[in-house]
């Protein structure tokens, strides 16, 4: 099967340096066990009241939304007959800075997105073809089983013990992956011959 030192896709950073390296890292890898814990458990306990009372998670955000803006309205109000202090909240305002830069980011992704539209659908890249379907197919999946307010708890529970399972056996993990990466593209280079092969002999 190979070694099981190899590293996957030839990396050279920790799992913690590709998390960031930070307090969001730490927590995700369980290095700090306290907030990890408290996560997971918010997560399933939020999810259990969920199921429980049929609530969505659009319905919990306009409840809490409603009832944050209904006491800093009141708050505000009973502040100016009472010669009291205004709630302290900063000025929400996006600078023109930040709005260009976000349109700048939000142009890149879209215009990569369509070109790998583009180049799909033109048959210039019959592997990402190939890897594009499998995502598409993949999310129809998962769509199916479940919907978008369990898929969020489930992925963040995915994200809190997936990393650190793979931190704890990287070296196995990254061989076996490495060794069934290897026959898929050894494969998919079979297929790309036999085609090549089929369409000179149809020519």
């Amino acid at each position: 099967m190979g070694s099981c030192s190899d590293k996957l896709f030839k990396r050279e950073r920790t799992v913690h340096e590709i998390l960031g390296g930070g307090i969001i890292a730490d927590v995700i890898l369980w290095r700090n066990k306290n907030v990890s814990v408290g996560i997971v458990t918010v997560t399933i306990s939020s999810w259990m009241v969920f199921e429980s009372f049929a609530y969505t998670i659009l319905t919990l955000l306009s409840s809490v939304l409603l009832l944050l803006l209904s006491i800093l309205f009141l708050w505000s109000k009973s502040a100016s007959i009472l010669n009291r202090p205004s709630p302290p909240l900063p000025e929400f305002q996006i600078s023109e800075e930040m709005a260009e830069v976000a349109s700048k980011l939000l142009r890149f992704h879209v215009n990569k997105l369509l070109q790998v539209t583009y180049d799909v659908a033109m048959g210039r890249d019959t592997e990402l073809f190939i890897k594009v379907a499998v995502y598409l197919f993949l999310i129809s999946l998962v769509g199916s089983l479940m919907d978008f307010q369990t898929l969020c708890h489930t992925g963040v529970l995915v994200v809190m013990t997936v990393p650190a399972f793979y931190e704890r056996y990287e070296d196995c993990i990254d061989g076996t992956l490495a060794f069934i990466y290897n026959k898929a593209k050894e494969l998919y280079h079979r297929f790309e011959i036999r085609s090549y092969l089929i369409k000179k002999k149809l020519s």
